[in-house]
């Protein structure tokens, strides 16, 4: 006599790949949503940024930092531009100039904000750098920090600024010079 097998086990063609027990996963879309969400976000940042940026800077002074209180005591003269080339092939700017201190402050430091215009009168690149005074000039000019050699009250200084790229949209007129931090002693 044979015996019966038991129902209970599942026959090798009842595993397979298309097995009615093969339990389906449900696809969440919340993910998606959320990634979709934080993606138009971030667009819409941006064009808000982008936008506020191009209208601040094709107005004259707009665009740049506010002015420092004392700055109207540091008037600045005599620029003169200049470049030259490195050893190395690159391309290396100047800006020269005399700045005094016609107020009652010892200066130990001064930033400046310089902005190249563009052709279509918009800025073309806007940084801040810190005033480096002239210290020599023979055999070369050698510049060090104002805190170096503070400038003292009834004092006029020579300083140079020194930029290693320029945008290449640059206008090639001389940039605006703001002078956005001083510190006194």
């Amino acid at each position: 006599m044979l015996a019966e097998e038991p129902k209970d086990d599942p026959s090798p063609s009842d595993s397979g790949f298309l097995s009615s027990q093969q339990t389906s996963e449900k696809t969440s879309w919340m993910p998606w949503i959320v990634a979709a969400a934080v993606v138009v976000v971030g667009l819409g940042i941006l064009v808000l940024v982008g936008g506020h940026g191009s209208q601040n800077s094709q107005s004259g002074g707009a665009g740049m930092a506010p002015a420092d209180p004392y700055a109207a005591s540091l008037p600045i003269s005599g620029l003169q531009m200049s470049e030259a080339t490195s050893f190395s092939g690159a391309k290396v700017t100047y800006i020269d100039g005399q700045i005094a201190n016609n107020g009652n402050r010892t200066i130990t430091a001064i930033t400046v904000q310089v902005g190249f215009h563009s052709d279509l009168g918009e800025y073309a690149l806007r940084v801040a750098l810190p005033l480096s005074l002239i210290r020599t000039r023979q055999p070369y000019v050698d510049t060090q920090p104002v805190s170096a050699a503070p400038i003292e009250p009834g004092q006029t200084r020579d300083f140079r600024l020194i930029f290693d790229t320029v945008p290449p949209d640059w206008n090639v007129q001389y940039p605006e010079l703001r002078i956005i931090s001083v510190r006194s002693r």
